[in-house]
């Protein structure tokens, strides 16, 4: 496993992010763990290793922005732009709301997205896709083109799956695999 993952999953039980036990999710669902993404993504180790290894992973993509549901995508987003900035360029972000505003320009999207931007859609956690599928036709809806979808932990509870049989790219830097174990392939 990759040493800043590694260092990822001893910041996630040392903060309380992730916890074992049982627990019920709001799914209803029984779960062996539960992962906080908020307490790993506003850790300030935590989001540097989050944003360092999101961009090895996009290096070898020509994207143009990165945008994820707000509000555990919010810090994702942030630090990734803060970090590919080079000096005279970087990666712009936006945040997908909830729903759009009823007021000013009724905008579902908050940032820089524009019509044929190559993007990756970020999220702390996957595990049926709900929220990475409403950021993923917000983007879509307004032209843009989802080459990657990308999150810190997948729970292996159908969601990446959906994703992929969509026709979108899935990465996790963390997943949990059938033995309860959690794995990184990157």
């Amino acid at each position: 496993m990759n040493s800043k993952i590694s260092r990822l999953l001893e910041i996630a039980y040392e903060n309380g992010a992730l916890k074992t036990g049982k627990f019920v999710l709001s799914s209803g669902k029984e779960s062996h763990y539960y992962f906080d993404g908020r307490l790993l993504s506003l850790d300030p180790e935590g989001i540097n290793l989050i944003a360092d290894v999101m961009l090895d992973v996009m290096k070898e993509r020509h994207l143009d922005g990165i945008g994820g549901p707000t509000l555990a995508a919010d810090p994702i987003v942030a630090a990734v732009c803060a970090k590919s900035f080079d000096g005279s360029s970087g990666l712009p972000g936006f945040i997908v709301r909830k729903e759009a505003k009823q007021h000013g320009m009724n905008q579902l999207i908050e940032g820089s997205l524009d019509e044929g931007n190559h993007v990756v859609i970020v999220d702390d956690t996957c595990t049926t896709g709900g929220s990475l599928f409403h950021a993923i036709e917000a983007a879509e809806s307004q032209g843009a083109i989802v080459d990657l979808v990308m999150v810190v932990l997948d729970r292996n509870e159908g969601g990446s799956q959906e994703v992929r049989n969509r026709g979108y790219n899935f990465e996790s830097l963390v997943y949990v695999n059938d033995k309860g174990e959690f794995i990184s392939d990157i």
